[in-house]
This record gives C-alpha cells, structure tokens and sequence, in this order.
C-alpha cells in the first residue's frame, strides 16, 4: 500500500508547482500588460533646441499620445516645428512645414509654425485709434503692420511648464508683453495652453489679460501638407470652409470693409473642394493674393466653439478637421513660398508646399467700425479656443 500511496502525493506536488506556476506567469502577463498600458499613455519630454542670437536658451517639447501622434513645440515662437500623424496604413509622418535648427527660425521666414501676435494678419498704414489716442505701429508688410510687427510673439522665448494626465498632456506656455512694445498699448499677460489628447486632437487655448485698453487677435501659423511629402504641391487636398462670405482685400491686402457672398466665386468651399480647382482663376480677389490669402466669414458664430473647417489628402487618407470659437479663418496657401527656404530631410519649400487654416478676427478690425471688435479692456480676459483633430479615411 505504502508503493502505491508514493506516486499519488508526487502527482499531487506537481499539481501545486504547476498551478504556482501558472498563477506567476499570470501575474506577469497582467503587469506586462499593465506597462503597455502605461507606455501607451500621453506622455511629454524636452530637450535643449539652442541658444537664441540674444543668449536665451530655447526649449523643444515633444507631446505624444497612445495612437501616435506626436507633435514638436519650441520655446521660441511658441512654434510647432513638426507634428507626426500616421496615414491610412499606419504609416507616421511630419505634415507640417518647419525647419531643423534654430538659426533658421531666427532668420526671416514666413512664421512656420508659430503663434501670432499682439495682432494676426494686417493693420492697415500701421496704425489704429482706442478712444481719443492714436497708436503707431511698426510697419514690416509694406504700408502695413502685419502678424504683430517686427518683433512679434513670433521672436519671443516664451516661458514654458508640463502637465500630464490619463488622457492628455499640456504644454502651458507664457509671455509678458510689456507697455507700447511694438507701439501696442497696456502690459499683455498672455498664457497659451496646447494641448494633445487620446483622441488625436491638439487644442490651442489662448488667454490674456491688460492693464490699459488695448487691442489683441492671436491664431496659430502652422503651414500643413497632410500627405507628408513637402516637395509636393497641396493642390490636390480637399478643403471644405463653413462660410457662406469671405473678406474682400485691396492691392495692400486690406479689407475692402465689404463682406462678399462666396456663391459663384473661386472661394465657394462650402461643399469639399480640391485647392488646385480654381487657385488661378481669372479672378481679381485671387490674383490680388496670389492664390488663396484671404479671411472667410465662419457661420454659426453666434454658437461659439464648432466644427468650421476641414481638409482631406486622398492618397494618404489624412484628414484635418478645424474647431474653433472665432469669427474668422485665414485660408492660405503658400502663394510666396519660393523654394529659398530649406526643407529639414534635403529640397526647398516650394511655392504652394502648405497651406495654413488660421483662426481669427477679420484683418484691420480696429480700423473697421463694423467688424466684430477686437478690444480688450482692463479686468476682462481674451479667451478662444481652436483645435486641429486628425483621423484617417
């Protein structure tokens, strides 16, 4: 009997290892899996971008979420230098035009990436009146003052700090500017808060307060190519513009003061249409810009924070949807990039190589009575919201 019992209590020993066994390798399995989890989280790092001709250091910040997307914002400018979204079969690319070093964006270019103001788009002669004062400002666009002057928030280190939480991260970055700088009136506290989310979506929050009565449009300026190939021309993406108006412009480019319905018109985008359609039109709007370079009047403005842009690259199957609480959106194509400017993977931006959808106010609004108003006044907040969402179809 004593034979027989042996093998019994050996299989009963190995029944315990092999189910101690299982029960580790299970624990494994969910702490692997947990880790994927966490790595899959939004997650934020920085690295040093250089040092500016003035000695200020320059910070780069890279957000990234769980589906891929990443996106590159220096200090400098506030810029995002590149921004990496997959295509239809997964595959990551930057679709935004940018540059690779920061002496590049140190020297004259057309605001790759960056954020604009005290004031986006024109100020016609440079000048505006608040009460019974008139304002001088620098004039960097001819006869005009354009995307805040010479040294805008375009030039300025911003100071910058992270958070991070299950489902986004933020990169939160701020500028003081002060009295008159750039003959803008009243200290500007001015916060701007991006944000990328597991939804493939970058908010732009823009806040800012005064002291004095002053004048304030801030938008983003970044140049997109969603098929991720800068050598090529956007002329093929579709591009849809929930405006029934746009704003007609001068041989300056400065609003006419007229509001010009878009029915019959090369800038009728209210359904999905190629860029390349009608760019050369015989029209005058568009000869006058050179293309497209001209500020559409949203619907629905009174409905604050919607759904007001979009653009579809075929072959990639990239799309880019534009949400925004503002009244306005600067269509631009391209039109004077001339092939001067460096690509960061080798070639030259071509003429027509992006195309920026920049959320505003209407151009020269202190100088138009009946556009809406552009003032900020001491006490009060300057607050907008604009996000760029990606998906594929």
């Amino acid at each position: 009997m004593r034979k027989n019992r042996m093998p019994f209590t050996w299989m009963f020993i190995t029944i315990i290892l092999l189910a101690n066994f299982a029960c580790r390798e299970s624990a494994k399995s969910e702490e692997n899996q947990e880790t994927t989890k966490m790595e899959k989280k939004v997650r934020v790092s920085s690295s040093d971008f250089g040092i500016t001709d003035n000695g200020e250091n320059v910070t780069k910040y890279s957000l990234a979420n769980k589906n891929g997307i990443e996106v590159d914002i220096i200090t400098f400018g506030g810029r995002i230098i590149a921004l990496r979204t997959p295509d239809k079969q997964g595959h990551l690319q930057n679709v935004v035009l940018g540059f690779d070093s920061l002496a590049q964006y140190e020297k004259k270019n057309p605001f790759f990436g960056a954020l604009v103001g005290r004031y986006g788009n024109r100020i016609a002669n440079g000048k505006f009146t608040l009460g019974d004062t008139e304002y001088t400002l620098a004039k960097n666009n001819g006869e005009n003052s354009l995307h805040g002057g010479l040294q805008g928030f375009d030039k300025k280190v911003w100071k910058a700090k992270t958070e991070e939480a299950d489902d986004n991260v933020k990169l939160i970055l701020n500028y003081l500017s002060v009295d008159m700088e750039e003959g803008f009136p009243g200290n500007l506290n001015t916060t701007i808060t991006y944000t990328l989310n597991a939804d493939n979506s970058l908010d732009v929050l823009y806040e800012a307060q005064t002291d004095k009565t002053t004048i304030v449009n801030l938008t983003q300026h970044t140049y997109f190519n969603l098929s991720g190939e800068f050598s090529k021309p956007i002329l093929d993406h579709l591009v849809e513009i929930d405006a029934d108006a746009f704003v007609p412009v001068d041989s300056g480019l400065i609003p006419t003061g007229e509001l010009k319905p878009v029915e019959g018109t090369p800038f009728d985008f209210t359904e999905p249409k190629q860029i390349g359609k009608e760019i050369d039109a015989d029209n005058e709007q568009i000869t006058l810009g050179g293309g497209y370079d001209h500020c559409w009047v949203l619907n629905d403005q009174a409905t604050g924070y919607r759904s007001v842009a979009t653009a579809y690259h075929p072959k990639t199957g990239r799309n880019l949807e534009v949400l925004t609480d503002q009244p306005g959106i600067q269509f631009y194509t391209g039109n004077f990039l001339d092939g001067t400017l460096p690509a960061p993977n080798g070639g030259t931006y071509a003429k027509r190589s992006g195309f920026c959808l920049e959320t505003q106010h209407y151009p020269d609004s202190p100088n138009q009575p009946d556009f809406p108003s552009v003032t900020l006044e001491p006490g009060d907040t300057y607050s907008t919201r604009t996000t760029f969402k990606f998906s594929t179809n």
